[in-house]
């Protein structure tokens, strides 16, 4: 076990920041900087009555992640104590899968699911993006304005997620509506969880008893053998990982690039590609922003916070985000995607982070191409956003802009 210095002072308990209510979503930075001001380990609420460590530091958080001698993705002493009715326990409850598993365990779902997502070749998630930003420009471009959360960025990844996993389009609806349920965490995330996981069983039900060219029956027939219960679990993990963060990536990229129009012009005309957009969302309004969740195995002294077991211990990329855009004020864009942990870091680094770039940046550039003039109708500053601690995501992103048919000749910038 890692040892680290000892506290310099008294750490109090009794103030926690939220991270749950709607100033937070209002206000991140400032519920940021309140959780900065305590030092490089923070104490804030999940929930009502939740509470967990939040690190905002980069340091501590590399300390935490590349150190499974110290933590653990295990949630179940957490859980033994949670209310019945949290609306958290959805998200942080244990599963037999790679994201609250550790060492063996962790590799074998790991290896499952990687092995599976890496027979998606890149040409054929093009071609399968491709198609399905056609489809939505096509319903609602004769229309001259839309809504890019609700009618492109999340129907987007549903209908994307249920061909990868082999589900019709007619069911994304269904996925949508029970994952952003979930993953806001709040009274209807119980609900959501429970028609999600209802989703997923038909699912792998239906693909145990006929299999597909798709990700769910290469899950049941890895070598691995998985149990019934860990492929549902796969799915359940998978399915949720990569259609919420990615449909908000790509919501808040298009965000930020149309709320500052000269740089909108700059991706539109090819000479900066739509990637920087991308890895700026990544850099400093991380989708994920608090989900980087672990456990210490024994209680000890880190970063100045005694921390206990059996609570939350959140790596902040969201704090961790801002603070890096304070940071590089002068210098907004950089070369690459060094300067973020959106990713995570360690062995549970994001194993599907090529995949969920290549969606990102085709349907931008799809969406782009189709529609080169979207103008946002609310000033950035005027948006709002989604509640709940882990996820940065818009409700709505209205735009307008020149009718466009479904016969129109797609051209590139």
């Amino acid at each position: 076990m890692t040892s680290y210095p000892a506290p310099a002072a008294a750490f109090s308990l009794s103030a926690p920041v939220r991270l749950w209510d709607e100033g937070f979503a209002a206000d991140p930075h400032g519920r940021y900087e309140a959780l900065r001001a305590q030092g490089p380990v923070g104490w804030g609420e999940l929930a009502p009555g939740e509470p967990a460590y939040i690190v905002t530091d980069r340091r501590a958080a590399l300390d935490v992640l590349h150190d499974p001698g110290t933590w653990s993705h295990d949630s179940r002493e957490w859980e033994a104590t949670a209310a019945a009715d949290s609306p958290i326990l959805g998200m942080l409850k244990w599963r037999p899968n790679p994201l609250f598993t550790d060492g063996a365990a962790h590799m074998r779902y790991r290896t499952a699911l990687v092995d599976g997502l890496d027979l998606v070749e890149p040409h054929d998630l093009r071609e399968r993006v491709h198609r399905v930003v056609d489809l939505l420009v096509g319903r609602f471009g004769p229309a001259g304005s839309a809504d890019l959360v609700d009618d492109f960025a999340r129907p987007l990844m549903t209908l994307i997620f249920n061909n990868l996993f082999g589900l019709p389009d007619s069911e994304s609806a269904r996925l949508n509506n029970s994952l952003g349920r979930l993953m806001e965490g709040g009274d209807e995330a119980a609900a959501g969880e429970v028609e999600y996981g209802e989703y997923v069983t038909e699912l792998v039900t239906a693909k145990t008893l006929q299999r597909g060219d798709d990700l769910t029956s290469r899950l049941i027939d890895h070598p691995a053998d998985l149990t019934y219960e860990e492929v549902v679990c796969q799915v359940f993990l998978t399915m949720g990982a990569g259609h919420e963060p990615t449909a908000n990536l790509v919501a808040n990229a298009l965000s930020r690039m149309l709320g500052n129009p000269a740089y909108y012009s700059t991706l539109t005309s090819g000479s900066r590609p739509v990637m920087d957009a991308v890895l700026e969302v990544l850099r400093h309004e991380t989708p994920l922003a608090n989900y980087g969740i672990l456990y210490a195995r024994e209680a000890l002294s880190f970063h100045g916070v005694w921390v206990r077991t059996g609570v939350p211990v959140v790596v902040s990329y969201g704090a961790l985000g801002y603070l890096s855009e304070q940071d590089s004020a002068d210098e907004p864009h950089h070369p690459n995607d060094a300067s973020h942990l959106s990713w995570g870091a360690g062995a549970h680094k994001c194993p599907v982070k090529q995949h969920a770039l290549l969606i990102a940046t085709e349907a931008i550039e799809r969406i782009t191409q189709w529609l080169p003039d979207l103008e946002p109708v609310t000033p950035r500053d005027q948006l709002t956003w989604r509640p709940g601690p882990f996820v940065r995501s818009l409700k709505s992103l209205p735009v307008r802009f020149t009718p466009r048919t479904p016969d129109t000749t797609v051209v590139a910038p």
